[in-house]
């Protein structure tokens, strides 16, 4: 099944208050909301790095591993009730491999969707570096006054993971929820979550199958962690990488 969030006009830090105290998980008449934010597996092009974005990349040998090791991961601790994904093969890979461990139905969410690199698509940063020095430098020094030629900007990003941050909050009360994003998504959405600038788009790290824990309880959002990856230990050695 694929789904498209509705398009409304107000921006998930307008609606909610961000709060760095925890939150009391034993008051039973508070409405929780919880978001599993969780990147694909491992694919190619991670190093040496290429633009990935648009270009749909199936998991590698350790992308499975991982990605089986973050179903059984949230199987046991959480058990979402949906699990949204990009309509990326990685995406689509690493969300039915959490769908089948919870058993539960993996819905793709186009909102989800990674960066589109335009022309930069598929193209080493070594090539894009040399080809265009002054553009490169400027993604990563200031990466929220980037448009990508033919493509996207960060503001492109954010208003679209938006839409699928607010289709959680609306259809998904007192439920746990899995989007399986990218790398890009998830820095979007956390931004945005956390209530910071895109400046900040690279202080936030997300590895291959990294979980992230948001709560939403009466209104104010509850960061509980963020690239939490322990549950990866040995996947590497288990794929031959």
């Amino acid at each position: 099944m694929t789904m498209t969030s509705p398009g409304l006009t107000v921006f998930p830090h307008q609606l909610l208050r961000c709060k760095t105290r925890p939150f009391r998980r034993n008051e039973a008449d508070q409405a929780v909301t919880k978001i599993l934010l969780i990147r694909h597996g491992h694919v190619e092009g991670i190093k040496p790095e290429r633009f990935r974005g648009r270009a749909d990349l199936a998991l590698t040998d350790r992308g499975r591993a991982q990605a089986l090791a973050v179903a059984k991961r949230v199987a046991s601790l959480w058990l979402p009730a949906r699990i949204y994904a990009s309509p990326m093969r990685r995406c689509a890979e690493t969300g039915g491999a959490i769908a089948k461990a919870c058993g539960v139905e993996a819905i793709t969410l186009d909102d989800l969707n990674d960066i589109n690199y335009g022309a930069w698509q598929w193209r080493s940063h070594k090539e894009v570096a040399e080809a265009e020095p002054q553009l490169f430098a400027a993604w990563f020094a200031t990466p929220h006054l980037v448009r990508f030629p033919n493509g996207d900007s960060l503001q492109d990003v954010v208003a679209r993971t938006a839409n699928a941050l607010r289709l959680v909050l609306r259809d998904h009360g007192h439920e746990a929820i899995a989007l399986i994003g990218h790398d890009s998504v998830n820095r979007a959405l956390l931004l945005q979550l956390l209530d910071q600038p895109l400046s900040s788009y690279w202080r936030l790290a997300q590895e291959p199958c990294c979980i992230n824990e948001i709560d939403v309880v009466d209104g104010h959002i509850y960061v509980q962690r963020i690239n939490e990856t322990s549950h990866l230990d040995g996947v590497a050695a288990l794929a031959g990488d």
